[in-house]
């Protein structure tokens, strides 16, 4: 019975689907569909982990956000740069606030 996906997924999913017995219909994508279908697996990949709070979880996260930093030409010390700034201006998320309401 065919299941339908329509996402993103790692490059050797199609092979491993194919060891499985079942025949994996796959197309590819690029320039602007492909950064748009990454922001779409980010977020999936973050609700996964928000669900599950499991470490292998994260770990999709990261892959997903190295894929997009790699297209545009970025690396990591960019998006540490940038969250220390943050950090510095706005603080961490250490103290654990909520922000209830503003009135």
């Amino acid at each position: 019975m065919a299941r339908e996906y329509d996402k993103l997924v790692r490059d050797d999913i199609p092979a491993i689907i194919r060891e499985s017995g079942e025949t994996p219909i796959t197309h590819a994508v690029e320039g602007d569909e492909l950064d748009r279908r990454l922001r779409a697996k980010l977020v999936e990949e973050a609700e996964e982990f928000a669900e599950s709070g499991r470490v292998e979880e994260l770990a999709d996260v990261f892959a997903v956000v190295d894929a997009i930093l790699d297209r545009r030409g970025e690396d990591w010390e960019t998006v540490e740069t940038l969250a220390a700034e943050k950090a510095a201006e706005r603080g961490g998320f250490e103290d654990g606030v909520v922000l209830e309401r503003v009135e």
